[in-house]
């Protein structure tokens, strides 16, 4: 969900909640004052009644059925009052309204005292012997009677009660005929109209927001060399003076800083590549002469005992610029694979096969270390899987890996080469039972120039220069695949490239006639 959404409906809830407090609020108030309306309106009347008659009980008591027509006559314009007449004690003795009243009928006297009391009460609820509810708002005034004029003693009470207008009694009736009252649709149409208002005010403010948004989606798509500049059609907003528009400035700074840097970070890189590359090429030559010239000096002194010495200090330092060589070797191909025109020749190949003569090659390697090397016989007919491979670089990536399991792998042990296919990819692993590595150079173990088993002496340089593993892992990127290593201290250790599957056979056309 958007934030302009977010906004949106969070305004419109809150407009609508308001409506609803509203309509609530006026509903109560506009109760509250038929309540009041009406009991100021039965106050002024029962006042004059008490102060046109004084002999009330005493009409009363002459003759009840007169009385109660005059009750009657007294209320007859007023359809939704009710006048009775109370002995002292709230017991009902004559009154208008037709439903008869049982015997002994009585009325709480606290809301009774409460009028005749508190003349600045806005209203007062008492009972309604009619309905049995104290839910009538009620008026009272005292009687007296007529030969008891002079004394303070109430004979009883007038009690008027008043029948304001009530909302319907079931929920849904209420909700239908409040929906129906015109106010209400005007409130929701108020409430619509200043949704609108705060949708279009939102998407003209968060606009800016969106295009920056946007601007930043563009970027991490298309990366920093494709660059983003503030002008017309591009995706940054033109910049303004709020907060949105110093956002925007801060963006465009920062962005061409990275722009720079970035600029000047491929410039080093392309430097690196190339002096790296330069370097391997010139010192080549010069070690691929020294290399010669050393064999040769070891060819010419080994008919001579007397130079057994020098032939051992020749031995080292053949050993030695051979590493060197190989060393520079690896920087090369290194630096030509990290090249952003490097391209994969890639065809679709049985890995199998290509495993076969990755071990018929280091075979006589591996019979002279008494190691066992073998292939997985895939099952079936025999085929291995197939994929879309880039035989050279395929095959030097597999020929270091068994590379670095001879290196340290004792005699005895075995060295497994095996293919699967596996979820639409091809598994290709180089599995020894050799001493393993350590858990915590696993990680690292395909960083550059990261060496691991620390027991091989460095001078020696079996222990190589932590590049056979980083071409492997950079051989496995350009594929498209990864390259992971699974290993245990004292029970071997197994690397496997997963690469992707070559497509199903194709079927050539017969040529046309």
């Amino acid at each position: 969900m958007s934030v302009r959404l977010k906004l949106a409906l969070t305004i419109f809830a809150t407009g609508l909640l308001t409506a609803l407090l509203v309509v609530a609020t006026v509903v109560y108030a506009f109760q509250r004052f038929e309540n009041e309306t009406a009991y100021r309106r039965g106050m002024g009347f029962l006042s004059r009644v008490v102060s046109m008659y004084d002999n009330i009980f005493d009409m009363h008591e002459k003759d009840a059925a007169a009385f109660r027509a005059w009750l009657r006559a007294l209320v007859l314009f007023e359809p939704d009052t009710e006048l009775y007449l109370l002995d002292a004690n709230g017991t009902v003795l004559a009154k208008t309204g037709p439903t008869p009243l049982k015997p002994g009928t009585r009325v709480a006297l606290a809301p009774v005292r409460e009028s005749i009391e508190r003349m600045d009460a806005s209203f007062v609820m008492g009972d309604d012997p009619e309905r049995m509810d104290a839910g009538a708002v009620i008026v009272a005034k005292p009687v007296r009677r007529a030969e008891a004029r002079g004394r303070s003693a109430d004979a009883g009470y007038l009690y008027l009660v008043l029948h304001t207008q009530q909302l319907p009694g079931g929920r849904w009736d209420v909700l239908r005929s409040s929906f129906a009252r015109p106010a209400l649709g005007a409130v929701l149409a108020v409430v619509a109209l200043t949704t609108l208002l705060a949708v279009l005010i939102i998407a003209a403010v968060t606009k800016p927001l969106r295009r920056l948004t946007e601007a930043v989606s563009t970027l991490s798509q298309g990366g920093l060399a494709e660059g983003l500049a503030v002008a017309s059609g591009s995706p940054l907003p033109a910049p303004t003076k709020d907060e949105f528009g110093q956002l925007t400035s801060a963006f465009e700074m920062l962005l061409d800083i990275c722009r720079r840097q970035w600029n000047a970070l491929r410039r080093t890189d392309h430097f690196r590549r190339e002096g790296v590359s330069n370097l391997s090429h010139d010192l080549r030559s010069p070690l691929t002469a020294t290399v010669a010239c050393l064999e040769t000096l070891d060819g010419r002194w080994t008919s001579e005992p007397e130079r057994a010495e020098d032939r051992r200090l020749v031995e080292i330092a053949l050993r030695n610029t051979r590493n060197a060589a190989r060393m520079v070797q690896s920087l090369g191909d290194l630096a030509k694979l990290d090249e952003p025109e490097f391209g994969l020749r890639t065809e679709a190949v049985d890995a199998g096969e290509l495993l076969d003569d990755i071990a018929v090659r280091f075979a006589e390697r591996a019979a002279r270390q008494c190691v066992r090397l073998r292939t997985a016989t895939p099952s079936g007919d025999g085929a291995g899987p197939r994929a879309e491979l880039d035989v050279e670089l395929f095959e030097r990536a597999v020929a270091n890996l068994v590379d670095n399991a001879l290196k340290f792998c004792p005699r005895g042990s075995t060295v497994t080469l095996a293919a699967e296919a596996r979820d639409g990819r091809v598994a290709v692993s180089v599995a020894d039972d050799g001493p393993g590595i350590p858990a915590a150079d696993l990680p690292l173990l395909f960083d550059r120039f990261y060496q691991s088993r620390p027991t091989v002496a460095p001078a020696t340089g079996e222990g190589g220069r932590g590049l056979g593993l980083a071409i492997v892992k950079r051989i496995a990127e350009l594929h498209g695949g990864d390259v992971a290593v699974e290993s245990t201290l004292g029970r071997g250790t197994r690397v496997v490239l997963t690469l992707p599957a070559a497509a199903g056979p194709r079927h050539e056309e017969p040529p046309r006639a």
